[in-house]
């Protein structure tokens, strides 16, 4: 017979196919029955048969033994307790378990919590220490500015008395000149500025001094083209701004591959109307529009006077400096309103005509 603690670690009623409440008749059945599909003569190629079959005689005798039957039910009695006190602690260990990880979970999320409200109100005191002392650095640049504006219509107002006062004495001076000539040379006539060697005469009307040089630009341009044939109000003001100063740019609404542009000097405008192409694949034309200068041959002035300029002469051409500069000043803005009501003009008349 095997040892008690080989017969422990069986379960024998397991052996036998029967409940643990058999009764001795049924185990007995039981035994037989195995016991003759597991007999070792019927299976001599299977070595385990032997082995299976001593298992099933000492599960016989243990059980169909009430004594040892018995305490064999106690073991087995007292193995479920421990296998259940085993299980019920499993049961509680992975219950802390899981209660510890979720309070670490929960810590996790409050200390981020935490972090990010303090992160956030860290956020809050920078932007709102920014914006103080973007509203003083704004205050101060505001400042700057009103300074620098007073400053400059002090001086526009120091520069136009000094101006006037010019302008009164250079009109005594050309009083007192016209009286000293004779009757017949007290007319008018049209001045000549005399400058190296070349004399040019003002003759030109004054209303074409007040207008500022004005280009019209044509491109090729489809009307389903969104891109206006590659040209835009910002790119015509990068392309000719290297001419010279640009006062304005207005491209047609209404027609597209048309445009103005007003220049602040006729040396830039005709600068630009020489020399400018546009684009490779869309050239441009440029004409002109407004401010074209007269092709006037100069003429070869006396060697004796070149160079100098008499009070009279000199007196008219400070007078309509002055008087120039301070109209087209007034007149820009009227100008510019003009150019684009114009433009509209044109583009009705041309779209009607198509």
């Amino acid at each position: 017979m095997s040892s008690t603690k080989e017969i422990l670690q069986m379960d024998l009623y397991g052996l036998l196919g029967v409940e643990g409440t058999a009764t001795e008749k049924e185990i007995k059945k039981a035994y037989r029955q195995r016991a003759l599909s597991c007999h070792p003569d019927k299976n001599p190629d299977n070595p385990k048969a032997a082995e299976l079959f001593h298992q099933l005689s000492q599960a016989l005798e243990v059980l169909t033994d009430a004594a040892a039957r018995a305490a064999y039910d106690k073991v087995c009695a007292a193995k479920k307790q421990a296998e259940e006190r085993t299980r019920r602690l499993d049961d509680k260990r992975k219950k802390i378990k899981l209660d510890l990880e979720a309070r670490e979970r929960q810590a996790e999320a409050e200390a981020q919590k935490t972090e990010e409200f303090r992160i956030t109100r860290t956020l809050e005191e920078e932007i709102a220490r920014l914006r103080e002392e973007g509203s003083r650095q704004l205050q101060e640049e505001q400042r700057l500015i009103r300074e620098q504006i007073q400053r400059e219509r002090e001086g526009r107002l120091q520069t136009h008395s000094t101006h006037a006062d010019e302008y009164t004495c250079l009109t005594w001076s050309r009083q007192v000149v016209l009286t000293g000539q004779q009757a017949s040379h007290c007319s008018v006539r049209p001045t000549k500025l005399s400058l190296q060697g070349v004399t040019y005469t003002s003759s030109s009307p004054q209303g074409n001094r007040n207008v500022t040089p004005k280009l019209k630009l044509k491109w090729k341009c489809k009307k389903e083209d969104d891109n206006n044939g590659g040209y835009s109000r910002e790119f015509l003001q990068r392309l000719l701004q290297k001419y010279g100063d640009i006062l304005n740019v207005v491209v047609s609404s209404k027609k597209k591959g048309s445009a103005v542009v007003e220049f602040a000097t006729v040396r830039a405008a005709e600068l630009a109307c020489k020399n400018e192409c546009g684009l490779t694949g869309n050239p441009l034309k440029i004409v002109w529009l407004e401010g074209q200068p007269e092709a006037a041959a100069p003429t070869m002035a006396n060697h004796n006077t070149a160079g100098k300029f008499t009070p009279l002469q000199y007196s008219l051409s400070s007078e309509r400096d002055y008087e120039s500069l301070v109209l087209m000043r007034m007149r820009q803005a009227a100008e510019r309103q003009r150019l684009i009501e114009q433009m509209q003009r044109e583009d009705e008349e041309e779209t009607v005509k198509t």
